[in-house]
């Protein structure tokens, strides 16, 4: 793949871009296997091949540093100097984000936002994040140091529009401490439109402004897809009548189950908005609260409250990068569920859960690659219970 911003010198956050795109899934899959190598019974896990990615234009999710001046802004990433470095038609990001982005500049300029100076710790403007949904449609969330700018934001959004048509949602997140993450506690939704629609896979979702989503909308359908097909039974007698999704976010995997007839489903997130969205997909899908419900409680905790006998016949878990934990892993080792799906964005946390359950035993496995020209890779496997567990 060819990239102005890497052969300038600008950027270079896709590490392995100058990799051929078939060698880079062959080295993903071998990392992913050879991590698992000591996980028992991981010589018989039967390996799928892996799901590639379209190598351009794949980022659905962008988060973007904002730099230069209020007369010259930049949007893009923090360079070593730690000051914004601007990278216009970045190859990897979606065409929507990227058509969006010069208005978004002449938005800032015309409001004449300070953009957030790392090394002064000055300034106000710190990250505009961009998502995309159905139809190329957008949503624009502007991480603001105080809440002094919001009403200025709020007054201007006709001009936001005509300059970047496909913006549906505007919210503004206050982050007024200098750390090293995104985003602050404060969601401030600025349009009528609270939600962003977001076709994934089978299934259309309703995205909030701090929910949780794939940055790529294309391989995580693929994904929900093959979980899916793991979770249905080929034989009818034994086709699976209930199901969980532990660390649910906007419910892609339990809708997916939900619209493949395995009910009732339960999807367990600990993030409010992230319920919300997922409740309002299964709405869409006109699922009743008997076929799916969801729960805004801490997985690990909501799982050891429930009665055995509301254990489910399909249990997905797909936790963040620091995999599921001792308590957990421990808890489902001893739970008789036939049939567990993991899902993991770091194999080593991956490794280690599968680890401590050993009454499991890998059958199938898929490297899905989320994110092309780097070593991050997403990683799904099919268990069942070891015979008399």
């Amino acid at each position: 793949m060819l990239c102005q911003h890497w052969n300038a010198g600008r950027c270079h956050s896709c590490t392995n871009i100058e990799v051929p795109y078939g060698d880079q899934l062959a080295t993903k899959t071998t990392r992913v296997r050879d991590q698992l190598a000591d996980v028992a019974g991981a010589t018989d896990i039967a390996w799928l091949p892996p799901v590639a990615s379209s190598p351009t234009g794949f980022r659905t999710n962008a988060k973007l540093v904002v730099g230069g001046t209020r007369r010259r802004p930049t949007l893009g990433i923090l360079g070593r100097d730690r000051r914004g470095v601007d990278l216009p038609d970045c190859p990897i990001q979606h065409p929507a984000i990227n058509r969006a982005t010069p208005g978004l500049k002449r938005f800032i300029r015309q409001l004449n936002l300070t953009p957030y100076d790392v090394p002064t710790k000055s300034g106000e403007l710190k990250y505009v994040l961009l998502t995309v949904g159905v139809d190329n449609a957008l949503m624009c969330r502007f991480v603001l140091r105080t809440r002094d700018r919001v009403s200025d934001i709020r007054k201007a959004l006709p001009y936001l529009f005509d300059l970047a048509p496909h913006i549906e949602v505007v919210t503004a997140n206050i982050h007024p401490t200098h750390e090293a993450i995104v985003e602050g506690p404060d969601e401030i939704i600025l349009t009528t439109r609270r939600t962003l629609k977001m076709a994934v896979g089978d299934v259309q979702l309703a995205l909030g402004p701090r929910s949780f989503t794939q940055t790529n909308t294309e391989v995580a359908g693929k994904l929900y897809r093959q979980v899916t097909e793991w979770a249905v039974s080929d034989n009818e007698a034994d086709h699976p009548r209930s199901a969980w999704d532990l660390y649910c976010g906007v419910g892609g995997f339990a809708l997916h189950l939900a619209a493949a007839g395995i009910t009732p489903v339960t999807g367990v997130e600990v993030s409010d908005q992230a319920i919300a969205s997922a409740i309002q997909g299964a709405r869409q899908l006109k699922l009743g609260r008997a076929d799916a419900q969801f729960i805004a409680k801490d997985a690990t905790a909501w799982a050891a409250r429930q009665p055995e006998e509301s254990r489910p016949d399909v249990l997905v878990i797909n936790p963040p990068r620091r995999g599921i934990g001792s308590e957990l892993a421990s808890w489902i080792s001893e739970s008789g569920i036939p049939r567990v799906i993991y899902s993991s964005c770091n194999p080593k946390s991956l490794a280690r859960d599968l680890t401590e359950m050993p009454n499991y035993r890998g059958l199938e496995a898929r490297v899905f690659d989320m994110f092309p020209h780097t070593d991050h890779v997403e990683t799904a496997v099919l268990m069942s219970r070891v015979e008399g567990k």
